[in-house]
């Protein structure tokens, strides 16, 4: 049977080149979904209001897509945790036959 992880871990994205950073990352140690996504969707408005320079254009874009990648890694793991919690759940089925066959 196949056991849950500790979920409480806290998430930490990830490096560009895939090594995770440490807790002690004080960039990181506070790090918000829902506040990277703000970031994306402030660097986005940006980029289509064509105030930027091209050279920063390319600057932001960068940055969006860091915290993209981020954000897609949070949701992957989240994912995950969602279908080990599901696959662990008894059913009501397998809970009768466990019950019958114990007696």
């Amino acid at each position: 049977m196949t056991t849950p992880r500790d979920l409480s871990e806290t998430y930490m994205p990830r490096q560009m080149d895939g090594d995770r950073l440490s807790a002690t990352d004080s960039s990181l140690a506070n790090w918000n979904y829902e506040e990277t996504v703000r970031q994306i969707e402030a660097i986005m408005a940006q980029i289509e209001s064509g105030e930027l320079d091209l050279a920063d254009v390319f600057d932001q874009f960068a940055v969006a897509v860091k915290h993209l990648r981020q954000c897609e890694e949070f949701l992957g793991q989240r994912q995950q945790q969602m279908d080990l919690l599901i696959e662990t759940l008894p059913t009501h089925r397998s809970e009768k036959q466990e019950t019958s066959t114990d007696t």
